[in-house]
């Protein structure tokens, strides 16, 4: 396996060649990369001492980054220490090590790429979040109708920690799923309100879903069936797969084009940090997700703004929050709200589904992923709604929908439509990052 080694100045140059010599008999050590440190090292010293190519930079990432491109290895090993690389350090290295491809082990920690194990024919658009409950599936339902409407004849490849033992395919642009529908799923075992029956019932378009179990740092899960899903969506012969990642995790199939959701609540660190930057240096375009009080403030929006900027000035941002829209009459109902949002913003979702859609909220529950509290919540209100208005997630249909059918009261499922906050051009932003998957699926076609 062919190596770089990562050095600095804070250990005198014969215990590093001792050490480069010791890797040798395990790898073949391409090049050394000094990343800093002046105190056991003389800058006038000949590079010859450590008996490989030594580069340097005008800092240690691009020193790194030019080591990779010249010598091509496929793993970095990190022989430095404290105090030239914090913790903080290290997973900066990590992110550009691992975004090019090539695996990161230091003393006692290793890092690898999330890897591809599948590729497609068919162009592939991924969604990928900094974490759960970002808005990922919200934004993922959002394009595939974008999509469609536009012409497009898509498959969505949902993968989630409830999804089916084996890749489940959904017509949903042929058969409309309705709440008793899904009922008689949960009955059966199913997951019901997993990802990938989320966006056939709110976008009507073709699904296939998958599961996945444990999920690493930069995105690695431990098991899935992913690639046997991929696979099945590949062979529909549809014009563009949208892979939509779960929580942090992203699906383990080639990528022609990856959108990042950040949420705004999540802050800076989730930008700046750990692998972070990784991410984001996987995007080729970033919608920030809860960007309004009080999710974030307009100084915690700037500050976010900013340090994605100070990583990736070139990729397109757009700003969003999400308002509900059900998907079934409401008008001159009483209503009960069912919703994984913070509490912090109920009052302004149901002012939103007063004013918009002309019924009454009379009880909302913010637990709708915790079964315990939201029963709680829907016990408190009994006997004063006459309708039941829930998202599509975590306890939806096996706790919301089997109470309402126990008591005689109807359910309406309910969508998060992303709503643009800034200046920004969501539809643009769209169009701009399936031509890039249609140029690279074309490319690495040929």
């Amino acid at each position: 396996m062919r190596a770089i080694a990562l050095i600095d100045g804070e250990h005198y140059p014969p215990v590093v060649r001792f050490a480069l010599d010791a890797l040798a008999s395990e790898f073949d050590v391409a090049a050394a990369v000094f990343i800093g440190g002046t105190e056991k090292v003389d800058a006038q010293a000949s590079p010859e001492a450590y008996g490989v190519p030594v580069v340097t930079g005008p800092d240690r990432i691009a020193a790194v980054r030019d080591a990779i491109e010249r010598f091509g290895p496929e793993i970095a090993i990190d022989l430095s220490d404290e105090p030239v690389v914090t913790s903080a350090d290290r997973f900066a290295l990590a992110s550009v090590v691992l975004g090019l491809g090539v695996a990161y082990r230091g003393a006692d920690f290793a890092f690898t790429p999330p890897a591809a194990l599948e590729t497609t024919r068919t162009p592939t658009l991924a969604i990928i979040g900094t974490g759960k409950r970002v808005g990922k599936t919200s934004v993922s339902a959002h394009v595939a109708r974008y999509l469609k409407d536009s012409g497009r004849d898509i498959v969505v490849l949902a993968m989630g920690r409830g999804g089916p033992a084996e890749p489940e395919l959904i017509r949903g642009d042929e058969v409309a799923l309705t709440t008793e529908d899904l009922l008689a799923l949960a009955r059966t075992g199913v997951h019901a309100a997993s990802d990938n029956y989320e966006d056939a019932v709110m976008s009507r378009v073709t699904t296939v879903g998958c599961r996945r179990c444990g999920g690493g740092l930069a995105g690695e899960t431990y098991f899935s069936n992913v690639p046997a899903g991929a696979r099945l969506a590949d062979s529909l012969g549809k014009e563009i797969l949208v892979l939509e990642g779960s929580g942090a995790a992203i699906p383990p199939v080639t990528a022609d084009a990856t959108v990042l959701i950040i949420g705004a609540g999540q802050g800076v660190p989730y930008v700046r940090d750990y692998f972070g930057p990784y991410r984001l240096g996987l995007a080729d375009a970033v919608i920030v997700a809860g960007a309004e009080e009080p999710t974030a403030s307009a100084d915690e929006l700037a500050d976010l703004v900013s340090a994605i900027r100070e990583l990736r000035e070139d990729v397109p941002i757009v700003l969003t929050t999400f308002r509900p829209r059900p998907i079934g009459d409401v008008a001159g109902r009483r209503v009960f709200f069912a919703t994984t949002a913070p509490v912090a913003v109920l009052p302004m979702l149901t002012a939103h589904l007063e004013r918009e859609y002309g019924c009454e909220v009379v009880g909302a529950s913010p637990h709708l992923s915790d079964r315990t509290l939201l029963r709680a919540d829907m016990r408190a209100h009994a006997g004063d709604y006459d309708l039941l208005l829930t998202e599509l997630k975590a306890a939806a249909v096996d706790v919301v929908a089997a109470a309402g059918e126990e008591a005689g009261v109807p359910t309406v499922l309910c969508d998060n439509e992303p709503i643009v906050t800034d200046e920004g051009d969501l539809a643009g932003l769209i169009d701009h990052v399936v031509a890039r998957a249609f140029e690279r699926h074309e490319s690495r076609s040929a």
